[in-house]
């Protein structure tokens, strides 16, 4: 039995590629009920391929012992397109469909960082205007609610 392709969803981080993996689903059954491959083999291998324009370079073999999981390829060039593709094997099963390519190019700064400062400066810079309101409003600078003296009416 071929095991394959895995589920591959990829992000980008700072001159980096997040890469989560969902092992295949098996086609054995015991009692009726699905069997994962972890149920079978206990332990999987799998190989990461990643595409540049250089050309293909094939990571080491990595082990795992989850379904869902996800690694990252760190110190790759920023602004730049990378495909990734995944395959999953067993010791004692060495027929595997790879995933298909996924392609995605590296940020050079992290947007996610970067929306996040944005949010939490437009939050802090919001605080400090309401305060700066209240203590005007309480100093008696903005909307006198207070009718003037008559001596001087």
């Amino acid at each position: 039995a071929y095991l394959g392709p895995p589920e591959v969803s990829i992000s980008s981080c700072l001159n980096c590629i997040n890469v989560t993996i969902k092992l295949p689903a098996s086609h054995f059954r015991e009692n009726g009920k699905p069997l994962s491959l972890l149920d079978i083999y206990e332990e999987l291998n799998y190989d990461i391929t990643l595409k540049t324009v250089d050309g293909e370079h094939k990571r080491p073999l990595e082990k795992t012992t989850e379904e869902v999981f996800n690694t990252v390829i760190e110190e790759l060039y920023p602004n730049r397109n990378y495909c990734v593709s995944v395959t999953v094997t067993a010791s004692l099963n060495k027929h595997y469909v790879p995933s298909a390519w996924k392609c995605i190019t590296a940020d050079s700064v992290a947007q996610q960082d970067y929306h996040t400062v944005a949010i939490a400066g437009a939050v802090c810079f919001s605080l400090l205007l309401a305060g700066a309101l209240k203590c005007m409003h309480v100093g008696g600078y903005i909307l006198h609610n207070k009718s003037l003296p008559h001596t001087l009416v």
